[in-house]
């Protein structure tokens, strides 16, 4: 039963707002692809590796069709096309186009119907691939499992993959059952993923295929050590976010951050762009168990958490409406939401609960990552220390899922080993002295809590309201989230998208997540 004493009635009608903006977004999906998703299907196949400047060979195999004129038609059916022709792997045929050696507008003839069977036989076959990963990775999950929730999530962030793995591990042995590898701030601008580890990165380390493999295999051996599951997370987002998901996918990742709106309002990627990369990452999601991340945490960062809390509520109801439009299960929603109310505020952790509590309760499946304060934090370590326990407390009294510690030393440095030794142990006292704390308590009818509470459902309806009636498009380009406008001709990274013409063929469209093939979500 609801503690907040919400009205079924207007989080249905929320919904319902929800699907039909989001629903003409989708159609837009059918007929139009992006760079991205094409280089996506190529490393679906298996083709790693770059040239002698760094630029992966799925990027020249893309490249080249787009300088041709040939995009429209995918990347899958030259692909085929090749592999038939030359008898040679989808690999060995994007180094041949790397090298100059084999050009993609001198095909010998193969028969249509030919090219499309083995273009399917192709993504067939990753798919197979894509399954026996996950279940590697499920079966790991069962012979050690994690920690019941909440599970204590937090950062490593060095710039050097061979620097973030000890303090993984030893954040790990401290009591750590998430390590999130924040990603180099530049890389969401970078349209292409840097082949091998990297040692280098401002604010965090390339995302890139070995960098996940070698973090992920250090978990597991940690893992076995502590007899209990590590989980790793990563970003899947910028201009190459479905290629960053069919990575960790590969490399078994089990949670990433991936939002419908956080490239196009805080990275200036452009909305048509973003919409269309997220569909397909999130089905890539769907197949392989993710749990993705979303991003409305921020929203805070820029404007008031109380003035503007339902511009986060209103745009989990759209991240909901998206993931299950590509497939994705409730529980494997992570949709975000931080404690970034003014402490200063009277009455600051009873408006704070409420928005917890009421995220909670819209969305009862779904694995909530709950975010530590950061905006109001300064220098001062013992306010912040203080502050961080307040936000532990409303962890626990609301049930949240994945909790994203917060840090003594936010806003001074990148934290230490210590640092995270202070926030595990703050947590685990919170955890122990008010477990079964939310058994316990009801809230006041008509109290503070519920006022609040349903006040926000009231707005968010409001502004799902507007931006049903605008288009989602437009009610970005009027700065309906995080007072940030963006426009659909704006940002980086539209060159990127293209109108998929009649003979585009992508198997992975019906394979990866069958049942939208058959239109049952």
């Amino acid at each position: 039963m609801s503690k907040l004493n919400l009205s079924p009635e207007k989080i249905a009608k929320a919904r319902a707002l929800a699907e039909r903006i989001v629903a003409p977004e989708v159609a837009v999906f059918r007929t139009r692809s992006t760079v991205s998703i094409e280089r996506s299907c190529l490393r679906l196949l298996g083709i790693d590796g770059a040239d002698d400047e760094g630029v992966p060979y799925v990027n020249r195999f893309v490249d080249q069709l787009q300088l041709n004129g040939l995009i429209d038609n995918g990347a899958m059916l030259p692909m085929a096309h090749a592999v038939l022709a030359y008898g040679k792997t989808p690999l060995q045929i994007a180094q041949g186009v790397t090298d100059g050696e084999l050009d993609l507008t001198k095909l010998p003839p193969v028969s249509p119907d030919k090219i499309r069977a083995e273009a399917l036989r192709l993504a067939e076959a990753a798919i197979v691939d894509l399954d026996a990963r996950r279940r590697v990775r499920h079966d790991l999950r069962q012979s050690t499992p994690p920690r019941p929730i909440p599970w204590k999530y937090v950062i490593v962030a060095t710039g050097n993959i061979f620097e973030d793995i000890p303090q993984a591990l030893a954040a790990a042995r401290q009591g750590a059952d998430i390590i999130a590898v924040i990603r180099h701030t530049g890389q969401s601008l970078i349209d292409y993923v840097p082949e091998g580890a990297t040692t280098y990165g401002t604010g965090g380390t390339y995302a890139t295929g070995e960098n996940f493999r070698l973090m992920r295999a250090a978990l597991d051996e940690v893992g076995h050590e502590l007899g209990r599951y590590i989980m790793l997370t990563n970003y899947a987002s910028g201009l190459c976010m479905p290629e960053i998901t069919v990575l960790g996918a590969r490399f078994g990742l089990d949670m990433m951050l991936n939002d419908a709106m956080y490239g196009i309002l805080f990275r200036d990627i452009n909305v048509q762009r973003t919409l269309l990369d997220q569909y397909f990452s999130r089905q890539i999601v769907a197949r392989t168990g993710i749990i993705i991340n979303t991003g409305e945490d921020n929203y805070l960062t820029t404007a008031d958490a109380v003035e503007e809390g339902h511009t986060v509520l209103a745009s989990q109801f759209i991240n909901e409406r998206f993931a299950l439009a590509a497939g994705m299960r409730s529980d494997q929603m992570g949709l975000g939401h931080a404690y970034e109310i003014d402490p200063r505020r009277r009455q600051s952790f009873l408006l704070e609960v409420a928005m917890a509590q009421l995220v909670r309760e819209v969305f009862p499946e779904a694995p909530l990552k709950y975010m530590p304060p950061t905006k109001h934090i300064t220098g001062d370590v013992f306010t912040a220390y203080a502050h961080n326990v307040m936000f532990n407390l409303a962890t626990v009294l609301t049930g949240q899922h994945i909790h994203l510690l917060g840090m003594l030393t936010e806003a001074i440095h990148t934290p230490y080993l210590s640092d995270r030794a202070l926030a595990l142990q703050a947590a685990d006292y919170v955890y122990n002295a008010a477990a079964e704390v939310a058994d316990e308590f009801t809230y006041k009818a008509g109290g503070i809590i519920q006022t609040r509470a349903q006040t926000v459902v009231e707005e968010t309806l409001e502004l799902l309201e507007r931006v049903a009636d605008q288009g989602l498009l437009d009610a970005i380009a009027n700065a309906a989230f995080a007072e940030i406008s963006r426009t659909s001709e704006g940002g980086n990274g539209l060159s990127g998208v293209f109108t998929r013409s009649t003979a585009y063929v992508n198997p992975f469209d019906h394979l990866i997540v069958p049942q939208l093939a058959a239109g049952a979500v």
